[in-house]
Parts: C-alpha cells; structure tokens; sequence
C-alpha cells in the first residue's frame, strides 16, 4: 500500500509491514514526528507518557531506558514485553520503537561510564525479544554517558540485519557523543552505517550540537538519500524542554536539510517532552491542519 504516514488512520499504521512502514514515511515528505518516552516514570498519575505523547501529534513512540529483562511502562498494565507493547499500541494507535544501545566489553567495564541492565543492551538476544513482543523499529544509539562507540553501533545494526532485517526497521546513529569523543558524522562513518544494514540514519539536528548547522546537514543527509535512506533528525539534547520558539526553529532548519522524520527527545519533565513542544514540532513541519488531524484521530479508525 503506498500511502502517505500522514494522512494513515491507526488501523493502517499498525498493519504496515517494515517496507510500507518505511514508504509511508518517505512520502510524507519530512512530514512525521517520532517521540521519544521513558516509561520509567509519568507526567501524570493515570496516564502513561506514551499516551501523551499521542495525544499532542506523535506520529512514532521510541520506547528509552525500556528493559526488555525487566519490562514496565508506568500506567501501562504489568506483563511481559510483548503484552506491553501491544497495550500501548491499543491506547495510542501508533508505531513502537525501542532504543537498544551497543557497548563494547570495554566499555561497559570501565568506571568512566554508566553501567547497562542487561535488557537495554543491543545484543542477539535482545534483538529477537524485541522483534518477538512486536516493535516496529530497533535504534541503535546512546544515552549519555553510557559509551556507545562508532564501531559498536555498526556491528550491532549489521546483526540485526543479517537476523531480522526483513521484520523490523533499523535505525541508527547518535544525536550526541553518549560519552565518547569521535566523529559520527563524517560521510565515512554513514555510509559504513548504510552497508551494515540501516534503514534510517539518526542524526542531530541543527542547532542541538555545536557545529551542526543546516549547510553541514544538509549535505549528511544528501548521501544519505542518494544512497535511498531516510534521514531523522534528533532534539536530544534536553532542547525538548526549551521554549517553543526554540523548537520552532530547530524544526525548520532541520525540513530545510531534508529530513524525513523528526525527533523530539523525552527530557524534559517526567520522561517526556513538554507536550507544548511535540505540538510546536507538528505545527511546524505540516501545519495545524495536519496536526490537529492527528490530535482528534480516533484510534479505532
């Protein structure tokens, strides 16, 4: 079905196989928003993040710190990962990714950085867990501080791809340096990322790390369409709690530079961001139309 994110009811956004996934995201044309949620805790007291995130125009929910050992997502009932994840597909009617973070044996022994639970590493057996309990997308990245290198993330995309690639979309990068100091984004380091397996390549977006400005994206993001990927743009720098103007602007350099998704990060309060700005986003990149369309959208649709 070759149909636009934008203009797709929930029936149809979780009856998408990974290529359609991905087809309706393209045609969107830089029109959809993936917001990240921590289910660890809740801005309100009977409504999970993910609820919430939904309710202000999320189109994607990217599932941070979630233990695949250990699943739970406050105000969602308790289960297994599996049951979880279907839960909130029912609530919200969206796409579910998850974020599974590659640390080298080094690093995970080293004090400098934050130890991993098992269930939030990007191992083998994680990677099937996570396609088994029904996420749509795996994104291979860092949080601060936790010492995701360049190399780990390549080898982890390419073991999900060579297992699962035709289930699930991968997607990978880093939106900051999670703890180690190297070049993410040289064109080298892309296209490495693009034979190992990526469907969508993350990125900062302009204005989030120093140095990133829309000319530089933009021409990150050219090699990543001629090589016929999709680019994300990332707010993952607590930018998420900044005032709307800031988001406001952030947004358009980042459509300028051609990205087909946009992501807004999950720091703010309560491990999600400020709703105002998941709606400022929407606004921004598609209009009111288009973004209260999503907001008013019933799920059993």
């Amino acid at each position: 079905m070759d149909k636009r994110l934008l203009s797709s009811n929930s029936s149809e956004l979780l009856s998408y196989s990974k290529e359609e996934l991905l087809q309706s995201i393209k045609l969107s044309e830089g029109r959809t928003i993936i917001s990240e949620v921590i289910g660890e805790e809740s801005l309100f007291r009977d409504v999970s993040n993910a609820e919430v995130a939904a309710a202000f125009g999320a189109d994607i929910l990217l599932l941070n710190l979630f233990d695949l050992n250990q699943p739970k997502f406050k105000n969602i009932k308790a289960g297994s990962a599996g049951e979880i994840v279907e839960s909130i597909k029912k609530l919200t009617g969206r796409p579910l990714g998850i974020n599974l973070e590659p640390v080298s044996r080094d690093n995970a022994q080293s004090d400098n950085f934050i130890e991993l639970s098992s269930g939030r590493k990007a191992t083998l057996n994680n990677i099937e867990k996570a396609v088994k309990a029904g996420f749509n997308m795996i994104t291979f990245t860092g949080n601060p501080s936790v010492g995701v290198s360049n190399q780990a993330i390549i080898e982890a995309v390419k073991m999900a791809d060579q297992n699962f690639g035709d289930q699930i979309i991968i997607t990978a990068g880093k939106m900051h340096m999670a703890g180690i100091d190297e070049e993410y984004l040289a064109a080298k380091y892309i296209d490495s990322l693009i034979s190992a397996g990526t469907d969508i390549i993350l990125l900062p977006a302009a204005g989030t790390v120093p140095g990133i400005d829309v000319n530089s994206l933009k021409e990150i993001i050219k090699l990543i369409h001629n090589r016929g990927k999709l680019a994300l743009t990332a707010i993952g720098t607590s930018q998420e709690s900044s005032e709307p103007e800031t988001i406001r602007e952030i947004a358009l350099m980042s459509k300028m530079a051609g990205a087909d998704i946009q992501h807004i990060g999950d720091a703010a309060y309560g491990g999600i961001a400020i709703p105002e700005n998941i709606l400022s986003l929407s606004k921004t990149i598609r209009g009111k139309r288009h973004s209260y369309r999503r907001m008013a959208l019933s799920i059993n649709r």
